[in-house]
Parts: structure tokens; C-alpha cells; sequence
């Protein structure tokens, strides 16, 4: 079973940031090079503990954190190199560019964006969109699942 059709068999809910980084590890058994990730949710919502799973399930050891303020993480050593981006304090497309997105897309590892819906035409078309949305009534718990996004 290929990632999309894993992602579209069902929605997700998780109930804790433990639960989100689990979800991110089995997310991560699917992931193939070239994959790209595009992760939509508010400040908190997990995205960072959903990308560390991935992060964890590819085999990488390094301590993944958000990359709000560097743009773009570099994990690698694992079973493909993952590259984290969050576009949330990105300008423009040109800055996008300028930090390296079509050589991170042309290296064939996994990408995974926070914030994507800032420059949604930069994104592939195969692009995987999944929503983090935050249960009514809950503090930590989550529903993760797929969208289809016009760009």
C-alpha cells in the first residue's frame, strides 16, 4: 500500500504528542523519495511532532525541531534524507526559492512543509495535503487527514 492510499483509507486521531509522533513513524514506513508532504494546521497543532515521527520512522537520529525561524531543517542518515520546511515566515515565493526549494526537490529525498497554503503553487502536484485539525473540547486531541487543495 503506497502512502496516499494508507493516508485516504481513513482519518487519523490522535490524543496526545506521543500519539502524533506514532502516527508520523507509521506515516513514514510508506514514504518514498520524491514525496513531498504538505502539512496545513495552526500554531500547535503537531505538525512538528507529526514531522519528528516521520523523522523517526525514516531512521534519522538527529533532534528534530521547528523550523520557524531557520526555514528549512536538513535530516539526514537515515533510509532517504527528509527536508523540513515552514514557509510561515517566508515573504514571498522568490525567498522560498532562494533558500535552495528546487535543489531540495530535485534531490529526491521526502520533503515535509508546515505552512504550505503560503505558496501552495510551489508544491508538486502529487503533493500529499494533510489537515491537523484540533478536536472540539479537547487540548490535545487531534484529527489528521487528507484534503484536496486547489492551488
Amino acid at each position: 500500500m503506497d502512502l496516499r492510499t494508507a493516508l485516504n483509507a481513513c482519518d487519523h486521531q490522535v490524543n496526545s504528542p506521543e500519539e502524533m509522533i506514532d502516527l508520523g513513524k507509521r506515516l513514514a514506513q510508506e514514504i518514498r523519495r520524491g514525496t513531498v508532504i504538505a502539512l496545513l494546521g495552526g500554531l500547535g497543532a503537531g505538525k512538528t511532532h507529526l514531522t519528528k515521527g516521520i523523522a523517526e520512522g525514516l531512521g534519522c537520529t538527529s533532534e528534530v525541531t521547528s523550523p520557524t525561524f531557520s526555514l528549512a531543517h536538513e535530516y539526514r542518515g537515515g533510509q532517504i534524507p527528509l527536508f523540513h520546511f515552514d514557509f510561515y515566515r517566508m515573504e514571498s515565493e522568490g525567498e522560498v526559492l532562494r533558500i535552495g526549494w528546487d535543489e531540495y526537490i530535485d534531490e529526491n529525498g521526502a520533503i515535509v512543509v508546515e505552512w504550505p497554503n503560503k505558496f501552495p503553487e510551489l508544491l508538486p502536484p502529487d503533493t500529499i495535503w494533510l489537515q491537523i485539525e484540533t478536536l472540539p473540547g479537547e487540548q490535545s486531541g487531534r484529527r489528521v487527514h487528507t484534503v484536496d487543495y486547489a492551488k
